[in-house]
């Protein structure tokens, strides 16, 4: 099969279309043929050197896909060889073949082509387990999502909406009609606007509940700032650095709770949990409807270094798609 190879980390150019060996399924695992694989900002870390798989995973970028079951390993009793799903996946996604662990496969919801599902598991499963499992979510909730327009952030929106909250955005000021129009109540430019203060001027002077955070340690202490009473932070990504200054004092005054979390190197029982939650609770408001995917758009496979390039210029919206 082809795969997307990094044989030096680097910029796009490094990620190249290579032959390499036929993925065999373990105990517990199946082959997914694969239809499309959706590109996230962890896959350009991966590029740079800067977050390497898990042990044991495929050294190839790529999180999430769907396609059809080709084979089966020992042990696998849920899925047949013919089945369509879409998958959680440790790497391995940016090739025309991956094995994955029978716990991370999700059916295509209804309405969906298998394509379009590639858009979902990822998204899916690190929004379920921050902004609900970690952060409590609720009905009547203030939500406030960072980096509105990427894959999360398009998800984050409808989820919120979907569970009865109230959802505020940071994201660029050309972004903020289609933010608006998946649900968002507000749509602040982090380039210009003090979110800290926008929020609190349509929350009374209250805050978010939650806050999803992409940014990491330069947003730590206006986070703090915003948050409300009892207020809980998710930080997923670290785009804004690795580091900042924390006032518990703050954190204290708002009884308030900081959590961070990654997915990939979770253990497979961690991520069956996580997609089981997923399948029970999400999945049902994606095949009704109320959750659908926002896909920027599809390229080959083999221009995976040009998907690079406009996920690092931060101008597309929602997901972009790689298809073998």
């Amino acid at each position: 099969m082809h795969a997307i190879v990094i044989q030096t980390p680097g910029g796009p150019e490094a990620l190249q279309w290579t032959e390499v060996p036929d993925p065999e399924p373990g105990p517990g695992e199946v082959v997914v043929e694969v239809t499309a694989a959706a590109v996230n900002r962890a896959d350009v870390l991966q590029r740079r050197g800067h977050y390497p798989p898990p042990p044991g995973a495929s050294p190839y970028p790529g999180l999430e896909c769907s396609g059809v079951i080709t084979a089966t390993g020992p042990g696998v009793a849920d899925h047949r060889v013919g089945e369509r799903v879409c998958a959680l996946l440790a790497g391995g996604g940016y090739a025309q073949r991956v094995a994955v662990p029978e716990g991370q496969l999700l059916p295509v919801p209804a309405g969906l082509s298998v394509q379009e599902s590639a858009a979902l598991p990822e998204v899916a499963c690190t929004v379920w387990s921050n902004v609900v499992d970690v952060a409590r979510l609720r009905k009547g909730d203030t939500l406030l999502v960072h980096g509105g327009g990427g894959g999360i952030g398009t998800f984050a929106v409808q989820l919120g909406v979907a569970l009865g909250a109230r959802v505020m955005v940071t994201a660029r000021a050309a972004k903020h009609d289609r933010l608006r129009a998946l649900g968002a109540d507000l749509a602040i430019d982090y380039t210009g606007t003090d979110f800290v203060a926008a929020v609190r001027e349509v929350t009374d002077g209250r805050g978010a509940d939650v806050v999803l955070d992409i940014v990491g340690g330069a947003y730590l202490g206006r986070n703090i700032d915003v948050l409300a009473p009892g207020g809980r932070i998710a930080v997923i990504g670290l785009q804004g650095g690795r580091t900042g200054e924390l006032d518990l004092g703050a954190l204290m005054a708002k009884r308030g709770t900081v959590a961070a979390t990654t997915l990939r190197a979770r253990t497979v029982a961690d991520k069956a949990r996580i997609v089981r939650g997923v399948r029970e609770q999400v999945w049902p408001l994606v095949d009704a409807g109320a959750i659908r995917p926002v896909i920027d758009r599809t390229l080959p496979m083999s221009d995976a270094a040009e998907a690079h390039r406009l996920m690092e210029a931060s101008e597309h919206l929602g997901k972009i798609l790689l298809l073998p």
